[in-house]
């Protein structure tokens, strides 16, 4: 408690008399800082530099009791990279992908079960490979598929699994799964082979909080059954999101609540701020209480004390804990027996957990647990100031609703102009009715079923009462708007713009500092000119998806697969990408044949933009309406001539040959788009094409397989650039050896999405300029070598 409270007292600038070194809330930023820059960096400097870096700053820090900002903000530099080193060490090995390891260790947390099959983590105690010990541990995230058996949490296995180093798909738009790795110390992802070897072999020591969480959710199913708000009550019950389905996520969404569900930090605050509420009214209903205790004193265990319980039902996840920290942290500040201000507070809370986990600073929740601590904070106030808290709750959902804007448009790319109305309508009839009750009811319904079965009831009736309300905000015209990708210096100055605006009064023109939030709402979209036009080909794995846009219209052609597991390429990658890049709109959406890895994105793609019209080489093979490709139509935007080559019918050798061939000529070049067409129709390809306006780009026909591409085909067309969309070390060896020697022959450049991320193709003044997603949005934690940055070929 001493070396603590020294620590608080050198936030208040005072000497500390055992040497320790002062930290304010500047030096706090310069420690951040110092976070954030690392995570900006390409690749990572030399291991020797940040144990180097880390050990001048500690001496400094404590030779020199000044502690200037600079030696925090190499400290903070050192450790991150050390961290960061860290999280790749343990990583499995590129050289190991696609291997079979015997695994023994503890599932972890709650399986996904979907039908036959689970997705779950399991974390590894010990690895072999042919029989040799391998040094491989840490958390591993595996899928099960077909005769999955039942898995129950805490309990250990014996597996084989094949492992793959986690690594993800790199587009525009979407989630960045290698990063996300990183922060959660994820060492490699994969599935579980057939194997006598799989069973169970006990369960982990230690009290099972995972078992209890399952019970729990298990029953509220058992109660309420298929109904929508069994999904919810799983979720703030437990933390168990399974159950959610996707019209219930779009109403969340469109509303911006999605936070109540998730259990983020900002909901594990609240409920701290509930408890610290609820001690208040029992201090209040005895005073003569104070007269041995404070008053304030009394607040902080009964905050720490919930938000410690929900956290454990939340299932003790990296962001609960985080959270929990920061609430530890800033309610040790705010109710010592010393003066403390919010900032000071919050200082102290941010030093902890950068210094605890640097990585925090990649996720979205770390920046939305400063808000929840601030709601704590501003809540709590002590005891003694006029504060009612009812009649702050619009100020405050405002405020917050308002702070947290560049950070939710920065990380998920979307907003709820609705949001506010809707927080101050669920946010306390969530937090104050239904998770008291749902979480009191979960506690009891597994074994006193009679007293937690109809607190749960009321739950789910509260829950009946509030949905509809959502529902109906959330079909509003734009309740929900998305935004397109901006510069981290819009961000800056739209981060600036808001601190402005929160400013105490008597600050000058604080409405001003919203126009600095201008360039990260509406940032610039540079437009092909007129007769030219630009190609994205999308990194959909072993699929393929193409953005086409002219100056004023955009063409979609595929929308990648959607796999059995419901991972929806066009709902995970094609629609946040066209989102991204500012497409409010698609004109047009071409589905070459019916093929899944063609066509399986394509529902999801046409709920998000429902005005484009769609047509394929197959429509009758297609869950949606379409038309019948033609071959010889033809259209042109702006200037620029789009032309179906070939659309075979029926009668053709395969469902590939029935591919919608499009070739797309501009006044700088053109790029001929062929779906999976095979060889045997490339000689009529060349045919209707004639002389197409050079340079000419070709996509390659089936990721490349030998059965397309011919030689004839590339002499006739004589293209001078390549694009294939392949999965990374797909099964199918695709781009085939033989099809890339071709090219090769030929002094043709080849670009492949497995390798380079999403392709961007721009063609102006004849020239060719192709963009690499994995060069120009290089970071450390992307697994395998870096590439070429992006230039002409």
């Amino acid at each position: 408690m001493a070396a603590t409270d020294s620590a608080i007292r050198s936030t208040h600038g005072a000497p500390s008399r055992l040497g320790l070194p002062r930290l304010t809330p500047v030096r706090v930023v310069a420690l951040l800082a110092a976070a954030v820059v690392v995570q900006t960096l390409p690749a990572l400097p030399p291991h020797w530099l940040a144990v180097a870096v880390t050990v001048l700053a500690l001496i400094l820090l404590f030779v020199r009791r000044t502690s200037r900002v600079p030696v925090w903000f190499a400290l903070g530099l050192g450790l991150t990279l050390l961290r960061a080193h860290g999280a790749l060490e343990t990583r499995l090995p590129t050289d190991l992908h696609g291997r079979d390891f015997d695994l023994i260790g503890v599932i972890r947390g709650l399986p996904d079960v979907a039908g036959r099959s689970a997705r779950f983590e399991f974390d590894i105690e010990s690895a072999s490979l042919d029989h040799a010990a391998v040094d491989l541990s840490g958390l591993a995230r595996l899928n099960w598929y077909d005769h999955a058996p039942e898995l129950a949490p805490c309990s250990r296995w014996s597996l084989r699994a094949r492992l793959r180093p986690p690594r993800g798909l790199v587009n525009p738009g979407g989630q960045d799964s290698e990063r996300g790795a990183v922060q959660r110390a994820v060492v490699a992802v994969g599935y579980v082979r057939e194997a006598t070897q799989n069973a169970a072999i006990g369960i982990a020591s230690g009290v099972c909080v995972d078992g209890w969480r399952r019970a729990i959710a298990a029953a509220i199913s058992r109660r309420f059954g298929v109904h929508p708000s069994a999904g919810l009550l799983r979720a703030l019950a437990v933390g168990d999101q399974q159950g959610i389905g996707d019209p219930e996520w779009q109403v969340l969404r469109a509303t911006g609540i999605s936070h109540l569900i998730a259990i983020s930090g900002l909901h594990v605050g609240m409920f701290a701020a509930f408890g610290a509420l609820l001690a208040r009214l029992l201090w209040k209903s005895f005073p003569r209480l104070t007269l041995r205790v404070p008053g304030p004193l009394l607040e902080a265990p009964a905050a720490m004390l919930c938000a410690f319980g929900y956290g454990l039902l939340a299932g003790m996840g990296v962001p609960t804990v985080r959270t929990l920290l920061m609430i530890a942290i800033a309610l040790l500040a705010r109710y010592s027996r010393r003066a403390s201000s919010v900032a000071q507070a919050l200082a102290l809370a941010a030093a902890i957990i950068v210094l605890w986990d640097p990585l925090a600073v990649l996720s979205a929740g770390f920046w939305l647990s400063f808000a929840g601590v601030a709601i704590l904070l501003f809540v709590t106030r002590p005891a003694g100031v006029a504060h009612v808290v009812w009649r702050e709750m619009p100020r405050l959902q405002l405020v917050l609703s308002l702070a947290l804007l560049p950070v939710t448009v920065w990380f998920f790319g979307q907003g709820s102009l609705i949001g506010p109305v809707a927080n101050l309508i669920a946010v306390p009839w969530v937090s104050f009715l239904v998770v008291p009750f749902t979480v009191a009811g979960g506690l009891l319904v597994v074994d006193l079923p009679g007293i937690g079965g109809p607190l749960l009831d009321l739950a789910d009736l509260l829950l009946r009462i509030l949905w509809p309300i959502m529902q109906w905000l959330s079909a509003l015209p734009s309740a929900q708007v998305y935004f397109a990708s901006a510069s981290p210096w819009a961000f800056a100055l739209a981060v600036t713009g808001i601190g402005w605006c929160l400013m105490p009064r008597g600050v000058p023109a604080r409405p001003m500092g919203l126009l600095l939030c201008v360039p990260l709402l509406v940032p610039a979209q540079p437009r092909p000119a007129a007769g030219e036009f630009e190609a994205w080909l999308f990194d959909v794995g072993q699929g393929l998806s193409i953005l086409v846009r002219t100056r004023e219209h955009a063409l979609l052609y595929d929308t990648g697969p959607r796999y059995p597991s419901g991972y929806d390429i066009g709902d995970a990658v094609v629609t946040p990408s066209l989102r991204a890049l500012g497409m409010a709109s698609l004109d047009r959406m071409i589905l070459s044949h019916g093929d899944n890895d063609h066509a399986g994105g394509a529902a999801a793609v046409h709920l998000a933009f429902p005005q484009a019209t769609i047509s394929s080489g197959e429509p009758e093979r297609l869950a949606l309406p379409a038309a019948r490709c033609r071959e010889g139509e033809s259209w042109a935007w702006d200037g620029v001539t789009m032309r179906v080559v070939a659309a075979a019918q029926g009668d053709a050798p395969s469902s590939n040959d029935r591919s919608c061939v499009v070739l797309i000529e501009g006044i700088s070049g053109s790029l001929l788009l062929t779906g999976d067409a095979t060889s045997e129709v490339e000689s009529s390809i060349t045919k209707a094409i004639g002389r197409a306006t050079e340079p000419l780009v070709l996509v390659v026909g089936h990721h490349g397989s030998r059965t397309a591409t011919s030689a004839a085909f590339l002499d006739a067309l004589s293209p001078q650039l390549a694009l294939v969309s392949a999965g990374y070390r797909n099964h199918f060896g695709h781009p085939h050896g033989e099809v890339v020697e071709r090219f090769a022959r030929r002094s043709i450049p080849l670009f492949n999405t497995a390798d380079a991320g999403y392709l961007h193709l721009t063609l102006s003044a004849g020239k060719l300029r192709v963009e690499q997603g994995r060069a120009a949005r290089a970071a450390w934690w992307r697994s395998g070598s870096r590439h070429p940055d992006a230039g002409e070929p």
